[in-house]
């Protein structure tokens, strides 16, 4: 006969396997945020048709970069403009600039691709659009820069393995040209002012070129207007709904 050994005045526990611990996923999310942005609400974009393209730091072309560089890589930005032109949601593009230049053929490439987009762009250089960030920050339909931001331009520069050969400096002068060329057909700046502005001597320290700042930019023809985010905003949308009774008139005929 089994006997039972649980006392009288006591009842048996059911062994039942605890439940496993939730995680907080809201507290993470939130210590997520601000590790990442410093702050715990994020604004979001919601109900929005225009697309803001960031260009910082270097642009990187076919070498890459240090990992302590901040950089952006052309191979980003190439398939998000064209999922801009693709996409019927976005109206519009905001190109906001603060790079030091980089890579001539990257940005050139990047340059083109705004240019030929079908939809309204507008750039804006907020801090600096130096080197091969003026075709970019020229290549929008209407370019603002900040009053206190900078362009500096300066003849193109190779790095690494140079050949002292006459065919080096042609190479050179080539790609020379296609900047100089892109940059006066996508700009009011003429290209004696632009070549004077690159070649001119004692402005910069170390270097051939001009630093450009705000209101000179705009007084040259390089930019079209002084301004910030809300003159851009406000223009692209004068654009967006410009672009939106050309489509109207167009299909009326």
């Amino acid at each position: 006969m089994i006997m039972d050994q649980t006392p009288e005045n006591e009842t048996p526990t059911p062994q039942t396997d605890a439940p496993p611990k939730k995680t907080d996923d809201s507290s993470s999310g939130l210590i997520q945020k601000i590790q990442s942005l410093g702050q715990t609400n994020v604004p979001q974009m919601e109900g929005s048709s225009i697309h803001c393209l960031t260009i910082v730091g270097q642009i990187e072309g076919h070498m890459q970069l240090p990992p302590n560089n901040k950089a952006t890589k052309y191979e980003h930005l190439i398939p998000q403009l064209v999922a801009i032109e693709q996409n019927h949601k976005i109206e519009g593009l905001l190109v906001i600039l603060n790079t030091v230049g980089g890579d001539v053929e990257a940005g050139l490439a990047i340059s083109e691709m705004i240019a030929s987009l079908s939809k309204p762009s507008v750039s804006l250089v907020l801090g600096g659009g130096h080197s091969i960030g003026v075709p970019i920050a020229v290549s929008a339909d209407y370019s603002f820069i900040a009053p206190t931001a900078t362009m500096t331009i300066h003849p193109v520069r190779l790095t690494g393995l140079v050949i002292g050969v006459p065919q080096t400096f042609e190479y050179l002068d080539k790609m020379q040209d296609r900047v100089i060329s892109f940059v006066t057909s996508h700009s009011k700046i003429t290209e004696e002012r632009f070549k004077e502005l690159m070649f001119s001597k004692g402005n910069l320290t170390r270097d051939i070129g001009t630093n450009v700042i705000g209101t000179d930019a705009v007084n040259d023809g390089l930019i079209n207007e002084v301004g910030g985010v809300g003159q851009a905003l406000n223009k692209l949308n004068e654009l967006i709904e410009q672009n939106k009774k050309n489509d109207n008139n167009g299909i009326k005929q």
